[in-house]
């Protein structure tokens, strides 16, 4: 008689969360997907269902640890905003709604080919994002998709720029950037690094502010305080000549 042993079931927390492959192919790349990633988060940071996350692991077959993919930046709408140490999406009870990859030439079949098909005909991602920051490969090095019925379609440019419905933002390449553009006051948003930058502009500007205040103050009570003192030396002046006068007129002869 053989014996079958059951299998044990694949708990949640027994996915693994790395797959031993580096967070981005070079420095400039993974500058790209850490600016993204802080700018989005901060975007979204009063929104407490709205979960922004790059380089994690994201499982799409329950019960196969194999079956995984890391996209670079990915978005979900309408769950809560945590931290993860992977995505299930059958726990969060969605896909993502949106994902990132910063392509490279050594990633280009993975992208355009593997993770085009996964995205669009498996996981159904709405709307997939591809840049190309060196221009190695990619042409135009920048492009959206936007899921229609059961294929992507590409993402039509507004003034140079591909709105996403996702994010309410629209992407916009700048030089080898990515950066984020939002449409209700025409202006891109800030990196972290650029928002310090401006918070610490924005002290200076008011200690030297503040500064000049106190140096005008200063000044004014200073000309005040001269003033008083060039009234009462005129006073004493005008009295000491009119002693003097008073004095001549008593010397002058019928005085």
């Amino acid at each position: 008689m053989s014996l079958q042993l059951a299998r044990k079931p694949i708990l949640d927390t027994d996915y693994p969360t790395g797959d031993g492959r580096p967070m981005a192919e070079t420095d400039l790349h993974r500058q790209l997907m850490m600016d993204l990633l802080e700018t989005l988060t901060d975007w979204f940071a009063s929104d407490p269902l709205t979960y922004v996350s790059g380089n994690i692991l994201l499982f799409y077959e329950p019960g196969n640890r194999r079956r995984h993919l890391s996209p670079d930046l990915l978005v979900v709408r309408g769950i809560p905003n945590r931290q993860r140490d992977h995505y299930l999406p059958w726990v969060e009870g969605k896909m993502p709604d949106l994902v990132i990859e910063l392509t490279s030439a050594s990633t280009r079949d993975e992208d355009q080919e593997d993770k085009f098909y996964l995205y669009q005909d498996v996981l159904r991602i709405p709307e997939y994002i591809l840049f190309d920051p060196r221009a190695e490969y990619l042409n135009p090095p920048f492009q959206g998709y936007r899921l229609i019925g059961t294929e992507y379609v590409p993402i039509e440019p507004v003034a140079g720029r591909l709105p996403s419905q996702t994010l309410g933002l629209h992407f916009e390449q700048v030089g080898r950037q990515l950066r984020l553009y939002d449409p209700a006051n025409g202006r891109i948003l800030q990196t972290l690094l650029e928002s310090r930058e401006t918070a610490l502009l924005d002290t200076a500007r008011a200690l030297v502010a503040i500064r000049l205040a106190e140096s005008g103050t200063q000044a004014a009570t200073l000309a005040a305080q001269l003033a008083e003192e060039a009234r009462i030396a005129a006073e004493a002046r005008a009295s000491a000549l009119e002693l003097e006068l008073e004095e001549l007129r008593r010397r002058l002869p019928g005085g």
